[in-house]
């Protein structure tokens, strides 16, 4: 699709319900088409929805899921892509094709055990495998090729992890990946063997094929798990019959080497944005901070079952979407705003279950941290905008450690991952109005209440701030039923 223009996404149900999201899309002004369960009810059992939406500003990687209960893990996703205008240049020569790659971990139970087997407050142990567009590839198997290069030429191969919880290590047998954009935004161009790419996020890279004319396997592997899981898939040049060398490269240890590479990551400030105008244009390190919140992510036991949450809350979603018991001005009837401070207490012991809803001032620049006090790898994520992901360090924050931001040019992005027992710290400003998720992208723990909403009013309830609520949009809970309260002007 192209950036700028209206777009159309038909979604049919054919479970219970369901709503669907393209993750990092924003959706400027436009929370209504964002596909989460506060902001629109489920599409009906056996209906279609339309939804409509504009890519404004945007241009990169995306991928699209549905987000109720756990049918992502039925294979419901799909890659999206978001092609620059003709007109508006990109840093890299076109290149002679364009794959997609879903990355993601997996287990052989269905959809509804897994969700079954949250709902009974157990937690998932480790997952079954690793696949690549969906299929699991042997070494020395009979692998029919995924993707197919013509010897000489350069393609460009969109990363993206759609798993359920495992960071995946990417790299291509005897290849370099020279890395060009990230989460919509152009980078600095740096050659890589190996790239970690966390839940959630997704990467493009160049691969030139400029080796001899065979076979070769991309290799996919778990990180930061007990027991490494690994996936291949092969890659033939054109015209060849030679398979692929039973020697894999391997993958990096530890996760200083990832922290590492993530301090790489640099934004493009000459590169041309979705318009015409530099990435760098925009200083967002002279910006004044207005407002600091901490989340760090919890675990407890609540009646016997495991919950997961941020800041002695774990999120639970309502019959009432958050945003139409707002629009309808009845959200006292629904949730109460912050019910969660931004520092939190030094000790998290206990959870409290009920909605997690954090009231936004209006275009106010803000800092975010996510302090992780597990063991384990988190990535987080907030819909609606880019943010600064300024900062990745082991330990726990202090005002101090605003000393090591990079206040040039961090990557532009939607999704942060946080190590384990460290923090990230992310910056923004606040100026797209609706209502939008802050969640894990670990399926896993957003399931059991690691997800909370941010609401971001404009006081001018004028069509420069926010779109009405769409004609076609379905109606739930207490709102259902009711006539649409009087529309923006």
């Amino acid at each position: 699709m192209e950036r700028d223009l209206w777009n159309r996404f038909t979604s049919r149900c054919s479970s219970k319900g369901d709503s669907y999201q393209r993750s990092g899309i924003q959706h400027r002004k436009n929370c209504w088409q964002d596909g989460v369960a506060g902001t629109s009810c489920p599409i009906p059992a056996g209906q279609n929805f339309t939804y409509h939406f504009q890519p404004k500003d945007q241009i990169g990687s995306y991928f699209y899921y549905p987000t109720t209960s756990l049918h992502r893990f039925a294979g419901g996703f799909g890659g999206l892509r978001v092609n620059s205008r003709l007109l508006i240049p990109v840093p890299y020569a076109d290149p002679e094709d364009d794959y997609t790659v879903l990355l993601g971990d997996w287990y052989t139970s269905g959809h509804t055990t897994l969700k079954n087997f949250l709902d009974s407050g157990r937690t998932l142990g480790l997952p079954n495998g690793v696949l690549i567009n969906g299929k699991y590839g042997k070494v020395g198997g009979k692998n029919e090729p995924l993707f197919t290069m013509k010897p000489g030429k350069t393609y460009k191969y969109r990363l993206c992890n759609v798993g359920f919880k495992s960071t995946l290590n990417f790299r291509i047998q005897n290849h370099k990946m020279k890395l060009v954009e990230m989460e919509g935004s152009h980078v600095l161009q740096n050659d890589y063997d190996a790239l970690d790419v966390h839940v959630g996020q997704c990467f493009a890279v160049l691969v030139t094929a400029n080796q001899a004319a065979k076979d070769y396997y991309m290799v996919a592997s778990t990180r930061f798990l007990k027991k490494e899981l690994s996936t291949v898939g092969v890659i033939r040049y054109a015209g060849s019959n030679v398979q692929a060398s039973t020697e894999l490269p391997k993958a990096p240890i530890g996760w200083a080497w990832s922290l590492n590479q993530f301090r790489s990551f640099r934004w493009n400030l000459t590169a041309s944005a979705a318009r015409p105008n530099p990435q760098g244009s925009y200083h967002y390190g002279r910006i004044n901070i207005t407002r600091s919140i901490k989340l760090v992510n919890s675990k407890s036991l609540v009646n016997g079952k495991a919950r997961f949450g941020f800041n002695g809350v774990s999120h639970v979603d309502t019959e009432t979407p958050l945003k139409l018991a707002e629009y309808f001005q009845m959200a006292e009837k629904v949730f109460k705003y912050n019910v969660i401070k931004d520092e939190p207490a030094s000790k998290i012991t206990t959870l409290t279950i009920q909605p997690n809803v954090l009231n936004i001032t209006f275009r106010t620049f803000v800092e975010i941290i996510f302090e992780n006090h597990d063991k384990s790898m988190q990535s987080f994520h907030l819909d609606g905008y880019s943010f600064f992901a300024v900062a990745s360090e082991p330990g726990r924050w202090t005002p101090e450690s605003r000393k090591n931001y990079n206040l040039l040019d961090a990557v532009s992005r939607h999704t942060v991952q946080v190590y384990p027992k460290s923090w990230s710290a992310i910056l923004l400003t606040f100026d797209n109005a609706g209502m939008w998720n802050i969640r894990s992208e670990n399926s896993e723990r957003r399931y059991l209440g690691e997800q909370l909403y941010v609401s971001v009013l404009s006081p001018e309830k004028s069509l420069r701030d926010e779109y009405n609520i769409p004609l076609n949009t379905n109606l739930c809970g207490i709102v259902k039923g009711l006539p649409l309260p009087a529309s923006y002007t």
